[in-house]
């Protein structure tokens, strides 16, 4: 049996607006709010709303065989909740079929992973909770930001409770193997992870409207004839990509739509299923352990993190903005803590790239600036009066050691507190307990007494008495009289 899984990447980052050096400190409000709506907008019409209406009729006329995963981030359903509500329900629509398994990832679409291991296990945890706000669901597996994986991040992703990640199949880090199977991590081996296959994902989201490519035109049956002929021992194809493939990175006008709506009728016909990666995992035990000992992605050609952390301004504005993250942990301002998640995500390092040639193309499409350096610039002035707000609340004059020492200070106050809140609670329940036996106990004691002795039985015969030395009293009046 082999199966395919599908996985769709939605991310939206909330683009700055033009800040100049002279706004530090005057201006609070970083956000281009027309270019936010207008892009997020232009894209849901073209992209987002028309795959999500195709993956519904996937569903539908396949009797849901057809099942894929999604990624959506925090960023991008807050701009959709705002701007295109319409993909929210549908959305919700794809969870309630129940063929559709959202997973995990960075709320923000951070670098969190790379620098701040709190700071990444509190945006997933926050990101799991909004998900399971709109759509009720609970994410068992992992999708970090760019599809990030290393050696060192397995144990904390498993100790976060999660069974599986997903990641590149990166050919520097296979060598001969092949990604079409399942692996566990070398450093947490119950962890297990599935890699995408870059050649069959990059047929669909760069190669297909290409009329220069040697396969050209791509259909569903030759692109499922090429998957039904990998070996047969070769169960998964994991084919990852984002959601933006369909309708905006290849046009509707190409029949991307039509091609993905046909897949399924092709691979039923070859006997070839679609899973959820949980299934995946389920199912699948992994055939070897994998190892990478340096941070990979699926960006450029290099798949690993220079997209955004490979020049000195990336890295500047990087250790910039994780200098403070401490600080910001530490305060109450929902404002300062809602600008930090907006700051953090991998776009604005992204866009500061100066890589060229073969990738120039990719970096600059998705970039609103002429340079990098435009980028970096702008960006640095944004960061700089974020960290002057930040200061304002927790001076930077305060050394790292004393802020570290504060704050584990603070945090063995606060689990004390916890400690005397469960106790009171236990003491206040025992009590309750206590009063509750003893009113129950004297009631008992009362219906146990003889009629003789309880106050009700009394009360009559007290009465009856009196009555009669009244009426005695009276007869020893007349006969005197």
């Amino acid at each position: 049996m082999k199966a395919i899984c599908f996985y769709f990447q939605i991310h939206q980052p909330f683009r700055l607006k033009r800040y100049r050096f002279f706004d530090i400190g005057n201006d609070h409000y970083y956000y281009d709010d027309f270019a936010n709506d207008d892009i997020v907008t232009r894209i849901a019409r073209r992209s987002y709303i028309p795959a999500a209406e195709s993956l519904l009729r996937m569903i539908e006329q396949s009797g849901g065989k057809f099942r894929c995963a999604i990624s959506v981030t925090g960023t991008a359903l807050e701009q959709f909740e705002q701007y295109v509500p319409e993909f929210i329900d549908l959305l919700k629509k794809l969870a309630d079929t129940g063929c559709v398994e959202f997973l995990a990832e960075t709320y923000a679409h951070s670098l969190s992973s790379l620098m701040d291991p709190e700071e990444f296990a509190s945006q997933v945890k926050v990101h799991d909770e909004k998900l399971h706000d709109l759509f009720g669901v609970k994410p068992k597996v992992l999708r970090n930001t760019e599809l990030i994986y290393c050696d060192e991040l397995a144990p904390q992703i498993l100790a976060m409770g999660y069974k599986g990640v997903l990641t590149e199949g990166a050919k520097h880090i296979l060598g001969w193997k092949s990604p079409n199977y399942v692996y566990s991590a070398a450093t947490a081996p119950k962890l297990k992870l599935l890699l995408k296959n870059d050649k069959l994902s990059d047929d669909i989201s760069f190669r297909f409207s290409n009329p220069q490519w040697d396969a050209y035109p791509l259909t569903a049956d030759k692109y499922i004839d090429w998957i039904a002929d990998t070996p047969m021992e070769e169960q998964i194809v994991n084919l990852f990509m984002n959601l933006e493939t369909f309708g905006e990175l290849q046009p509707r006008e190409s029949g991307i739509f039509q091609f993905l709506e046909a897949l399924p009728r092709f691979a039923a016909e070859k006997g070839i299923e679609f899973w959820t990666p949980s299934t995946a995992i389920s199912k699948l035990k992994p055939v070897a352990e994998l190892s990478v000992l340096h941070p990979i992605s699926w960006a450029d050609e290099a798949r690993d993190t220079s997209a955004w952390l490979g020049n000195k301004l990336q890295n500047e504005a990087f250790n910039k903005l994780y200098s403070v993250s401490e600080r910001v942990r530490l305060c109450d301002d929902r404002r300062l803590k809602q600008d930090w998640y907006y700051l953090q995500a991998s776009d604005h390092f992204f866009y500061m790239s100066t890589k060229h040639m073969a990738d120039g193309a990719v970096h600059s499409h998705f970039s609103p600036y002429e340079t990098p350096f435009q980028a970096f610039t702008n960006y640095m002035n944004v960061l700089s009066d974020f960290i002057v707000r930040v200061e304002e609340q927790y001076p930077l004059s305060i050394e790292n050691e004393e802020l570290n020492a504060l704050l584990t200070t603070i945090r063995n106050q606060a689990r004390e507190i916890e400690t005397l809140n469960k106790e009171a609670e236990s003491m206040r329940k025992n009590i309750e307990h206590f009063n509750e036996e003893h009113l129950l106990r004297d009631k008992l004691a009362a219906d146990e007494k003889p009629a003789e002795e309880k106050p009700e039985a009394k009360a009559p015969a007290k009465k009856k008495r009196a009555a009669c030395k009244s009426k005695k009293k009276d007869a020893e009046n007349k006969d005197k009289a």
